[in-house]
Formats: C-alpha cells, sequence, structure tokens
C-alpha cells in the first residue's frame, strides 16, 4: 500500500464564489484524494487533502490555479499525519 498523507491548506485570493470549493472536490475526488474544502469568514479557503503523498502534493500544487475563476495570491500548506478521511466533501 502506498503511504497515505495529509496537507492541511489555506488559500488567499479571489477564491469565493468563483467555484474554487466545488473544482477543488471534483479534482480532489479523480485525483482519488479524500478530505475537506470549505470557505472562511475572512474569504480564504481551508482544505484538507489526505491519500497517497503523490496525489496530495500534487492537489497543493493544484490549489495554486484552482478554479478557472479564481486569482490565487497564497498557497500555505502543512503536513500532517493523516487522520482517515473518506471520501472528498463540501463542508459549510
Amino acid at each position: 500500500m502506498t503511504e497515505r498523507t495529509r496537507a492541511h491548506v489555506f488559500v488567499s485570493g479571489t477564491v469565493q464564489g468563483v467555484y474554487y470549493r466545488a473544482t477543488t472536490r471534483d479534482t480532489a475526488r479523480d485525483a482519488g484524494v479524500d478530505g475537506w474544502v470549505k470557505n472562511l469568514e475572512d474569504g480564504r479557503v481551508e482544505a484538507v487533502f489526505e491519500g497517497p503523498e503523490d496525489a496530495v502534493e500534487s492537489m497543493v500544487e493544484w490549489c495554486h490555479e484552482g478554479s478557472p475563476a479564481a486569482d490565487v495570491s497564497d498557497v500555505q500548506a502543512e503536513f500532517e499525519a493523516p487522520e482517515d478521511e473518506d471520501g472528498f466533501e463540501i463542508r459549510y
């Protein structure tokens, strides 16, 4: 089995109201990555990606572009121990 890892990510810029969460969910599911994504009150998007190391790193890189309408200014990611996320959802 491939080693699982977890990335806790905060994305800044124009990332709300531009389908960032939905596109993140769809991209993560296609990549076989578990976790969640949600909007924060301060305008950022928070996400957790958990799965094979290469897939999680790919999702963190993807966050720098995001949805076509997004304008990402910063991505902060911290790698953590996996917490057995199952599936990928949008949280509210």
